[in-house]
């Protein structure tokens, strides 16, 4: 399968899906079975996967694509109108369930401990409660199963601020306990590498890996990615070198962790 997150905007998503593809497929074989492209209810390859928070759909279309079910919970009606439409365009319409709702009520609207892989991105900056949203969604994993988590990281938007030379910002958002540079900030928390593998732990799961995403991409001018013969490929795996040294996961945009239940 082509990947469906290029070109351009795979400067904020390839890291992420790599590891993610390479995860599925790893459970898939945990489980005895082999991917089956079109497969239906019950049919051996096929995995349940919950993205919380899942918004359009970028990565549950993707992973549909692949031949896996996916539930994407969001609050977002709009958001959930877009993926139906996205799902429909990629011809998994009948692998891509929405359902309105958010981290916290999550049992509300989704099974506890029904799902072999569970997708957390970009949710816990924007709970109140982000230890409790990530105990959900540790609940709603099968034994076994699979988390992935997305979320914010403080040495970015320091790095950003800094480097546009707003150095008052930057300087509180490094003091501010949730990260923030000010009253116009739209992110109402950020993590550092130690605080967001700290909650995962905490939860119950044992992390797997730490990735470093978009260390890269948001600092260098876009016309230089769009206009330069090859510099968009060239970037891509800069990205991919960096994503896994701890050096570069302080001034990484987003952090990724995986992780898996005993």
């Amino acid at each position: 399968m082509s990947d469906p997150l290029r070109p351009r905007a795979s400067l904020r998503t390839a890291v992420v899906w790599e590891v993610l593809k390479d995860a599925l497929d790893r459970r898939v074989k945990a489980v005895g079975q082999a991917p089956a492209e079109g497969a239906g209810e019950g049919t051996p390859g096929v995995l349940d996967v919950l993205d919380t928070g899942g918004g359009s759909g970028n990565f549950a279309v993707p992973v549909a694509r692949l031949g896996h079910r996916v539930t994407v919970v969001d609050p977002s009606p709009n958001a959930l109108f877009a993926l139906e439409r996205r799902a429909a365009e990629a011809g998994v319409a009948d692998r891509v369930r929405g359902i309105q709702g958010d981290a916290h009520g999550l049992f509300d609207v989704a099974e506890r401990g029904g799902y072999d892989v569970v997708l957390c991105h970009g949710v816990l900056e924007y709970v109140d409660d982000p230890a409790e949203g990530l105990r959900n969604a540790v609940a709603a994993l099968r034994p076994a199963g699979t988390l992935s988590v997305l979320a914010a990281g403080l040495g970015g938007a320091v790095l950003a601020r800094a480097l546009a030379g707003h150095f008052t910002e930057a300087r509180q958002a490094l003091a501010d306990p949730a990260g923030r540079w000010g009253a116009g900030d739209p992110v109402p928390r950020r993590f550092t590498s130690e605080q967001l593998t700290a909650l995962v732990e905490a939860a119950g799961l044992e992390v797997g890996a730490v990735h470093g995403v978009r260390v890269f991409a948001d600092l260098v001018p876009g016309v230089l990615v769009d206009t330069e013969p090859d510099a968009l490929e060239a970037l891509l795996q800069l990205e991919a070198a960096a994503a896994e040294l701890p050096a570069f996961h302080a001034i990484a945009t987003q952090l990724h962790v995986l992780a898996e239940r005993d």
